[in-house]
């Protein structure tokens, strides 16, 4: 029971069900670049490479947060500001994680492995540039887009232009739901000297931003159509991806921000995965 109780820890610690949001994406990348359903090899070894450094990113963003994160009351609760994991635990669970993803990267391709230590440095980056810039939310979506981008790699052993319009909607999208999500932080972000686009332009800006951002996003899924030739089916699925993002901004008011975790987690989650299940019915299904 103790051991079921310190891996509920560090799950909580890395927030392991928002994986919900990139990985989708990644395998929306791996359908495209295999024109199909990959091998079941590529499958497994993408998504060690996905959970990794996702778990990664995570880890370290609690340890180099934990003294913002001790003083902020909504965050007090995590569990290195309670002591129920160390922070040399932490480490050594985040540095497994980024091996994970290396090993992963080694056993699909080289150029996967060329580049791994690059996307480690990028994931090693967001935690630290909400200290000296609003544009922190941008860098946490680059960190996210790197999943369709290695993905497609994965798959096709070399880069390709033609993923890039997915690698920035997914940039697009995180920003946009990441300055959301801001929105609570607004007062403690000015206090300590921290940077957000909540804390610089305010709700009613970032509303907007957020907005724009999304907008971007359903243009840049849309774009996928001819470049991939998709079908009405992928059509459908970015129609309704499209809905659920027009919901989540109905949810918030400049002046109610209660359901913001629902838009946060739910919406998000919801949005990743149909982009990504009617990208797979686009090749499954007959026209």
């Amino acid at each position: 029971m103790v051991c079921v109780g310190k891996i509920t820890d560090y799950l909580r610690l890395i927030k392991f069900s928002h994986s919900v949001f990139a990985l989708p994406f990644a395998f929306t990348a791996a359908l495209i670049a295999s024109e199909g359903i990959p091998t079941l090899y590529q499958i497994v070894w993408i998504t060690v490479a996905m959970v990794g450094g996702r778990t990664g990113a995570m880890g370290m963003n609690r340890i180099i947060d934990r003294k913002y994160d001790a003083l902020n009351p909504r965050t007090q609760h995590r569990e290195i500001p309670r002591g129920v994991i160390k922070t040399w635990e932490a480490f050594f669970f985040t540095a497994i994680a980024f091996a994970c993803l290396v090993l992963a990267a080694f056993k699909l391709n080289p150029l996967c492995f060329k580049l791994s230590p690059l996307v480690v440095l990028v994931l090693l980056t967001y935690s630290y540039t909400k200290r000296f810039t609003w544009l922190c939310h941008i860098v946490l979506g680059i960190a996210l887009a790197l999943a369709p981008l290695g993905a497609w790699i994965a798959i096709k052993g070399t880069f390709n232009s033609d993923i890039v319009p997915l690698c920035f909607a997914v940039m697009f999208w995180v920003a946009g739901f990441d300055t959301l999500y801001g929105m609570q932080d607004i007062d403690f972000d000015k206090d300590q000297g921290l940077y957000s686009i909540p804390s610089v332009f305010g709700v009613n800006a970032s509303l907007w931003i957020a907005r724009l951002f999304h907008l971007i996003t359903v243009g840049l899924l849309l774009s996928l159509i001819p470049i991939f030739h998709l079908s009405g089916i992928y059509l459908t699925g970015v129609l309704l991806a499209s809905g659920l993002l027009l919901y989540e901004h109905l949810l918030i008011k400049p002046d109610d921000l209660s359901k913001l975790d629902m838009a946060f987690f739910n919406m998000n989650g919801y949005i990743s995965i149909t982009v990504f299940v009617f990208t797979l019915f686009n090749y499954v299904l007959p026209l």
